[in-house]
């Protein structure tokens, strides 16, 4: 085995990966969540056993079978696949279960089953020693848990790291050939929408390859549930996170970092009442803040029309209808408001995904928000 670090990356065949906060090609994750697993500590926000439904971490014996499993089930023509280490901090876990587990998922890409393996882990435990624990074997992806540039907010969500570590681990990773993730999240103790905002234009200017978005939610199991029931912290409201992460995506979309995902992954466990005791929860979270999006894209675009329309028609592209119409019509009824006698919704495939065309102009989606310099 080579001791390159990182050797087989740049075979990541990146024209087949997502561009943009838009396309979802075929790429492929076999998860196995490590719940808590390296964690110095545990974060103020954080239940990994509850959202994951899972106790403890895996042994590799126990690795081997779910990834035979996965694969055994899922179809055979998927496109790049990864071997995916989530709910855990991978570098933080002693280096002998870090090599057994590399070792597990490596004999997968030997046999050609996957293309690489990925891992998330706290920005403070890239160092140089622990990127050449993992040289050798065809880590392909690190996630970055970052959650804020804020120093302040940090401290009060109880990380353990700083803004410098995210700095300093993303310039480690840098011209490695690793595809770079960046995890972001929204509302957490002493965070503000303008703190928000300035923490993902820094990430943007990292430009890492793709960024995640994640609504603080209480959590029953975790620490966060003590301050929401004493009233020392209040969640945000739904409505005002779908507002910010929406900016956000207007703020990575002008840098060319594509999200892959925003709000948390819909589970049994998460939509049980009693594990989310409060804040911005939604299953389709993702699909409010497109819905959003959308619904700004024409206001401003009949805003620079002279004369408006009393029967508005809006062409979208035929996958775009439901992000268009938004969850139970409400961007339609929003819309009405406004005084139209009529609205319709016009599939279009001419149209590319995440624009409009409103009479026989086309506008794009994703425009940068107010007081934007992009």
């Amino acid at each position: 085995m080579t001791t390159e670090v990182f050797p087989a990356v740049n075979h990541i065949p990146t024209k087949g990966l997502p561009e943009g906060p838009q396309c979802t090609p075929k790429f492929y994750v076999v998860p196995v969540f490590i719940p808590h697993a390296g964690c110095p500590h545990r974060c103020i926000y954080c239940d990994q056993r509850g959202i994951t439904g899972r106790s403890k971490p895996p042994t590799p014996k126990d690795v081997h079978a779910e990834i035979n499993l996965f694969l055994n089930h899922c179809r055979q023509d998927r496109g790049f696949t990864e071997i995916s280490f989530f709910g855990g901090n991978f570098l933080g876990l002693p280096p002998k279960l870090i090599g057994d587990y590399l070792k597990v998922a490596e004999g997968f890409v030997a046999k050609g089953l996957v293309n690489g393996i990925r891992f998330s882990t706290r920005p403070d435990t890239i160092t140089p020693e622990n990127l050449r624990l993992v040289g050798g074997y065809h880590a392909t992806t690190v996630e970055l848990g970052v959650q804020s540039m804020n120093d302040r907010v940090l401290h009060l969500s109880e990380r353990g790291h700083t803004a410098a570590d995210t700095r300093h681990a993303v310039g480690l990773l840098k011209n490695r050939g690793v595809q770079i993730g960046l995890q972001l999240m929204v509302g957490l103790p002493g965070d503000e929408p303008a703190l928000a905002m300035a923490s993902a234009r820094e990430l943007a200017d990292m430009h890492p390859d793709f960024v995640r978005i994640y609504p603080t939610l209480v959590l029953a199991q975790s620490p966060l549930a003590k301050q929401y029931h004493n009233g020392t912290y209040n969640p945000m409201d739904l409505n005002a996170c779908v507002d910010v992460t929406a900016d956000m995506v207007r703020v990575f979309a002008a840098s060319g970092v594509r999200i892959v995902r925003m709000g948390l992954q819909a589970s049994e466990e998460l939509n049980r009442d009693t594990h989310v005791l409060a804040g911005p929860f939604h299953p389709a979270f993702g699909h409010l803040v497109w819905s959003k999006l959308f619904l700004d894209a024409v206001k401003t675009a009949l805003s620079t029309m002279g004369r408006v329309p009393t029967d508005l028609e809006i062409g979208v592209h035929p996958a775009d209808i439901s992000k268009m119409r938004g969850i139970k019509n409400h961007n339609i009824s929003e819309l009405r408001r406004s005084g139209f006698e009529r609205i319709l919704v016009s599939p279009s495939p001419v149209l590319d995904n995440h624009h409009i065309s409103i009479q026989g102009r086309i506008y794009p989606v994703i425009q940068p928000f107010p007081g934007s310099a992009f």
